[in-house]
């Protein structure tokens, strides 16, 4: 027996001839549900009924003029439901809305709308870049849509303010500053004078809220897209997708197969299949200077310490020694540092005297999966530990490679 899966229904009473800006109700609640994505929708017209006022509406051969009773009838997800809720309670001036709970067997596949997420940040073109960091920082989000007069005109992601505005470190290490080099950074960005408009990406690639979740997969892999802004039939926005959206969505679904019968067929493969080989290691007594030479090389920005028989003991990341500048107040030594974690192509001086060794500032609380770990594994602990990558290791715990979304996602699309 195929797994139940809790729904809500929605059932609306109206009259046959009820209208709304010139239009059928019953037409027009059909129109709003299927540009929202909805699973479906029925519409049934009774024969014999009355309403508020108790007048009887009937279908008899002597009152074939009468406006006879009309049920619409709308089952889907919860989620989806409590969306179109609010919708269907501003069109329906006459009648009554019905939700019921209920359990049902799906037989539609997953979609965007089930995996987005709805609570967006927007800016408008005139919105100083300066006010765009720091919402975004304040509200822990990497990339913002820019509408103007209701329709997405663009967006701005941690790499248009790389690019575009020479914001000086990624979003995640500037949230690791104090407050001073914050206001500091803020007041630079002031200076350039640039709006939202001038350094966003446009036209927003978007994706439409009835699209599946294979779909969406294979778009956003095969063109490295991080975020994709969701919208409906309209163009309206309805919510934002992300790369870590769709695997969490996988993730979920692979425990009830039943639920997304098209799963990749690739979760079957492992990480030793996918994974980075090439990871750049230290020992525990590296200098920090050394540790930080080999951050800057890499597009991994992390160092991988080791033993002499590579069993893994830690890991630096670039944030761990932004962190630590930080915290010492070492104000003039984090700003050389910062110089050089934005411009590693570029050369550079000498961060200073940076003193201790990679055992002084690793994690050694290291996330990893063996390298005949499936990729089913390797989504499920991406997601529930937040991480970006993960480090692969045989049943030694010696080094193997690494694995990150970008080829998990570019994995699982290869053969959709």
């Amino acid at each position: 027996m195929k797994a139940m899966t809790d729904v809500k229904l929605i059932r609306i009473f109206i009259g046959e001839s009820a209208k709304k800006g010139g239009r059928l109700l019953y037409e027009l609640i059909v129109e709003e549900a299927r540009k929202r994505g909805m699973s479906g929708v029925t519409v049934t017209r009774g024969f014999m009924g009355f309403g508020a006022n108790s007048l009887v509406h009937t279908a008899k051969i002597l009152r074939l003029s009468e406006d006879l009773p009309v049920i619409v009838e709308v089952v889907d997800l919860p989620d989806r439901v409590t969306d179109l809720l609010p919708v269907l309670e501003n069109i329906v001036d006459e009648g009554t809305i019905l939700v019921l709970k209920g359990k049902a067997v799906m037989h539609c596949s997953m979609r965007i709308q089930d995996v987005m997420s709805r609570d967006v940040i927007t800016v408008e073109p005139g919105t100083p870049v300066s006010e765009v960091v720091r919402l975004l920082l304040q509200k822990g989000v990497k990339a913002a849509p820019v509408i103007d007069k209701n329709r997405i005109v663009g967006i701005i992601t941690g790499g248009d303010l790389l690019q575009r505005a020479s914001m000086e470190l990624r979003l995640d290490l500037q949230s690791q500053l104090s407050p001073e080099l914050q206001d500091e950074h803020f007041q630079l960005l002031k200076t350039k004078g640039l709006a939202a408009g001038d350094i966003m990406t446009s036209p927003a690639q978007t994706i439409n809220v009835k699209t599946n979740l294979s779909e969406a997969l294979v778009r956003m892999a095969r063109n490295d897209i991080k975020r994709l802004p969701v919208v409906d039939d309209d163009g309206n926005l309805m919510g934002i997708v992300s790369r870590v959206d769709v695997l969490r969505a996988i993730s979920r679904a692979a425990s009830i197969t039943e639920s997304i019968p098209e799963l990749p067929k690739s979760l079957g493969r492992t990480a030793g299949d996918i994974m980075y080989q090439q990871v750049p290691t230290a020992s525990p007594e590296t200098p920090l200077t050394q540790v930080l030479e080999k951050i800057l090389a890499t597009p991994l920005r992390r160092v991988v310490v080791v033993d002499k028989d590579l069993k893994v003991l830690g890991i630096v990341l670039d944030r761990d020694i932004v962190v630590r500048f930080s915290q010492q107040k070492k104000t003039g030594l984090l700003r050389s540092l910062i110089y050089m974690l934005s411009s590693p192509v570029k050369e550079t001086e000498e961060p200073g005297s940076i003193e201790g060794s990679a055992q002084d500032i690793m994690n050694r609380d290291v996330f990893t999966v063996l390298n005949d770990d499936s990729l089913t594994d390797v989504i499920r602990l991406m997601v529930d530990k937040g991480v970006k990558r993960l480090v692969v290791v045989d049943t030694q715990h010696r080094l193997r490679g690494m694995i990150d979304r970008e080829v998990v996602m570019r994995a699982l699309a290869k053969n959709l």
